[in-house]
């Protein structure tokens, strides 16, 4: 009897063991700027072919590449959408795992915006600006001289700036909106400064470690990865400001509105022709192995990649996504149909 129950226990242990390894539906997971973009696609995709809408989970883009760099197999996910480029130490850390072959595919780009609601004036802020608002450390009297950050309210970072405490609610250390803002705007603002800048050079660790660095004191609020919650928070506090990507602002134009950068707005056109200071590319990872394995992964990459979804006149510029020109998309549509894998 025993027998036979170790026996019968260990077909069951066998059959959960392929149920496990057998997936029908394609997992992604990553970036929340992303997220509504293919989260479109996926729902258009489930909609139109024979295959199961995949599931489409908003992590963060860290917290993705996390997750995709964890393994090769079916317990996995098969794609990682990113709003900044996956990380050398990313692809080392997917390599000692065992997955070898990364498609990159790029799908368009997307500004990130600092906004505030419609209730209150809109502001017209410096990258400078923003880096002596947000940065943990400031620059002091002296040459050379860096202090923590004592600015209160806008007013104190740039007399033309409204007498309102500074308080801008963002994504945390995860998101590659953060990674993004860190680069574009507050490395931005802490260039403006020639010995700061001259500082890259001779010490490229301490440079980016005061350029990148948010001040922790109250002033930069984490609201985690849900945008459309700091898009909420705003309507309830007319004086706060939010990061987030342009496709938030496209989408909540009705209650909020963004600052003006460095004397450029945040519109589709000027993130597309690259005047908007804060923009970047948006994108995905997919395992290569996988393909094959999970039905669906080339059709959904077809559909991602057809000219109805990422065109000028696709379904996704519709949802706030800065197209790329003609030539970018059909090289990148070349790419990812024909698996090209990062070097």
């Amino acid at each position: 009897m025993f027998k036979k129950f170790a026996y019968m226990t260990a077909a069951v242990i066998a059959v959960s063991a392929a149920t496990a390894q057998a997936r029908e539906q394609i997992r992604i997971v990553g970036s929340s700027t992303v997220f509504p973009f293919a989260t479109a696609v996926a729902e258009q995709f489930g909609k139109t072919t024979k295959f199961k809408t995949p599931v489409v989970e908003s992590t963060g883009s860290g917290g993705g590449l996390k997750l995709f760099c964890a393994g090769a197999g079916m317990n996995t996910p098969d794609i990682a959408n990113a709003s900044r480029r996956i990380k050398k130490s990313e692809i080392e850390r997917c390599r000692e795992n065992g997955i070898k072959d990364i498609v990159e595919v790029r799908i368009g780009y997307d500004g990130i915006v600092i906004a505030n609601s419609k209730k209150a004036p809109r502001l017209n802020l410096t990258l400078r600006d923003l880096f002596l608002a947000l940065a943990k450390r400031v620059p002091g009297a002296g040459e050379g001289e860096l202090i923590d950050n004592p600015y209160k309210t806008w007013k104190d970072v740039n007399p033309a700036l409204p007498a309102e405490k500074i308080e801008v609610l963002g994504p945390p250390p995860t998101s590659g909106t953060r990674d993004a803002f860190a680069e574009l705007a507050l490395e931005g603002g802490c260039k403006s400064f020639p010995w700061i800048k001259a500082l890259k050079k001779q010490d490229k660790k301490a440079y980016k470690a005061l350029c990148h660095t948010v001040r922790e004191d109250g002033a930069y609020i984490e609201a985690g990865e849900n945008d459309n919650l700091i898009v909420q928070k705003l309507e309830a506090n007319p004086q706060a400001l939010g990061v987030f990507g342009f496709s938030f602002l496209d989408q909540n134009a009705d209650k909020i509105q963004g600052s003006v950068i460095d004397g450029v707005e945040p519109s589709f056109e000027n993130i597309a022709e690259g005047s908007y200071p804060v923009s970047r590319s948006l994108q995905f990872y997919v395992k290569k192995a996988h393909v094959g394995k999970v039905p669906g992964i080339r059709e959904y990459l077809d559909e991602f990649t057809s000219e109805r979804a990422w065109g000028e006149d696709g379904y996704l510029a519709d949802k706030g996504l800065i197209p790329m020109s003609d030539e970018e998309r059909a090289m990148w549509r070349r790419k990812a149909m024909n698996l090209e894998v990062l070097n």
